[in-house]
């Protein structure tokens, strides 16, 4: 208890970097589920047991459970391959792209390196779901801990160098390496010479290789589980350094002549690009023509053309944000995507959201007549869905995707409103490494800025929608990420946007 109690107290020096750093947040997560249980039963807790046991009974249902844990550490491969971050540079705590000297992606306060046991974990949470390619990375992390550590046994840990060595060699062995699974398996046997079912395994593997079955040589794949056809432009946009600092720290400008223009763009526009969009692109007070902008007009930044996509800086102030988030926190619950017909569950987002009426709070009252001033458009239900709250933790993202239906058999039809005309989406937080909002064929990535709200129209004004707005909220490298969506339809905004002469536009 004291050597558990020690590795806790060191740990979270500082309490609120926990959520921050991931390894953090993923050792909480398995010490809750995995190692606090096993401390409580061990046999080392001889003293003062059923105290122990009653006193955990007490809080067992709020700690994490088993999915929990294995998503943490799906969120921890996520990290690894959107970031191209090095798996032996996270398990000593740093956030470092593979074979690059490029300085880290994030530097926390406090370095935290994973034990033997959370990197097998990982490692296993690939395995059983036959991931090879991510399994082999992180089992030999834990091979190479354990083997440092090897006759010293801690009662919280659930494996073992034997236990590394099995998956790891049957994992080899799966990618078509057979003369490195025989040569784990060896080592294995050398620890625990008695197991048969690792003698069965050399004896084929000797086997195998005395047949003259080749050894694999190519390098493994990375698993598209998703089927995501754009994942190379989605993870270089999710890369670039201008999505991982926040224009929170650039002075915001209004520019009325454009030749003096001082507010960054974003994108990388080419040579063509920006003689054709960076003239027209600026910072701006606006009021949309509405007096209730007049005293206190937008801050607007306009960061693309085509598609539209505008930044409102310090829309909302702080007390909003929490206030926000803390009507929607007792709410929340895992965010569903629409499918044909139905809304479910799926691994490319990954968040947790709430709904909020306008008449939930004040607060939220006031924020629906700020967006509608600012859109000019009709927010009163059906128009306008409620306000959707969202929290991105540990890894959380949500892959590409359009906000509009693109099948009349989508779930957004049910409204009787029309299809998702536009989106406000507003950051209540700021982050500290990763968590852009990228937009894949505009090559636009839009780093989060605390209590800025992004806005972009769905629909061109012909009805269809715009196959520019393809974008995608990348995976939280450290922080945690809150934002709010309102998404408003076609119908009841005929007169505030009409249809324009051109058919095409």
């Amino acid at each position: 208890l004291c050597r558990f109690y020690e590795k806790v107290q060191a740990l979270h020096q500082d309490p609120e970097a926990s959520v921050d750093n991931p390894l953090l947040a993923f050792s909480l997560i398995k010490r809750l589920h995995s190692d606090w249980p096993n401390v409580i039963y061990s046999d080392e807790a001889t003293e003062n047991t059923q105290a122990l046991h009653d006193a955990f009974k007490e809080v067992e249902q709020e700690l994490p459970g088993a999915e929990d844990l294995d998503g943490a550490a799906r969120a921890l491969m996520r990290l690894q391959d959107v970031y191209a971050l090095s798996v032996k540079g996270m398990a000593n705590g740093v956030f470092q792209h593979a074979g690059s000297s490029r300085p880290p992606l994030y530097s926390p306060g406090q370095r935290v390196s994973l034990s033997a046991d959370d990197l097998f974990h990982v490692g296993k949470v690939a395995y059983d779901t036959g991931d090879y390619y991510h399994s082999i990375a992180w089992l030999e992390e834990a091979v190479g801990l354990f083997r440092l550590s090897y006759g010293s046994w801690n009662p919280e840990d659930r494996s073992s160098l034997e236990d590394a060595l099995d998956h790891l060699a049957f994992s080899y062995f799966m990618a078509g390496n057979i003369s490195h699974a025989l040569s784990l398996s060896r080592e294995f046997l050398h620890y625990d010479p008695s197991n048969r079912r690792v003698v069965r395994n050399v004896a084929k593997y000797e086997k195998l290789l005395e047949t003259g079955t080749v050894t694999s040589t190519e390098p493994l794949r990375r698993p598209n589980s998703t089927r995501l056809q754009n994942r190379d432009a989605y993870e270089e946009l999710c890369q670039r350094p201008g999505g991982q600092v926040g224009l929170a720290r650039v002075p915001w400008s209004p520019t009325p002549p454009l030749s003096t223009l001082s507010c960054p763009p974003w994108s990388s526009p080419s040579p063509q690009q920006a003689l054709e969009h960076l003239p027209q692109l600026g910072c701006s007070y606006e009021t949309n023509g509405s007096p209730y902008l007049l005293l206190q007009p937008a801050k607007k930044e306009m960061v693309q053309i085509r598609p539209y996509v505008a930044l409102y800086h310090d829309f909302i102030s702080d007390v909003e944000a929490e206030t926000i988030k803390g009507l929607a926190g007792p709410w929340l619950q895992r965010s569903v995507v629409a499918s044909g017909e139905k809304q479910q569950k799926a691994e490319y987002r990954i968040s947790k959201s709430a709904w909020l009426k306008d008449t939930a709070h004040p607060v939220v009252q006031t924020l629906e007549k700020r967006m509608a001033a600012l859109t000019g458009l009709d927010l009163r239900p059906p128009y306008a869905e409620y306000l959707q709250v969202v929290n991105y933790g540990l890894g959380g993202h949500y892959e590409p995707h359009f906000d509009h239906a693109t099948s009349r058999k989508s779930p957004l039809y049910r409204m009787k409103s029309g299809n998702r005309l536009a989106t406000v989406m507003i950051y209540l937080s700021a982050v500290e490494a990763g968590g852009s909002t990228a937009f894949i064929h505009a090559n636009l990535s839009v780093p989060v800025v605390k209590n800025a709200a992004l806005f972009w129209w769905n629909l061109r004004r012909n009805g269809d929608g715009d196959g520019d707005t393809l974008h995608a909220g990348c995976p939280v490298l450290a922080g945690d990420k809150w934002v709010a969506n309102k998404w408003i339809h076609e119908h009841g905004q005929e007169f505030r946007r009409p249809c324009g002469i051109d058919p095409q536009d």
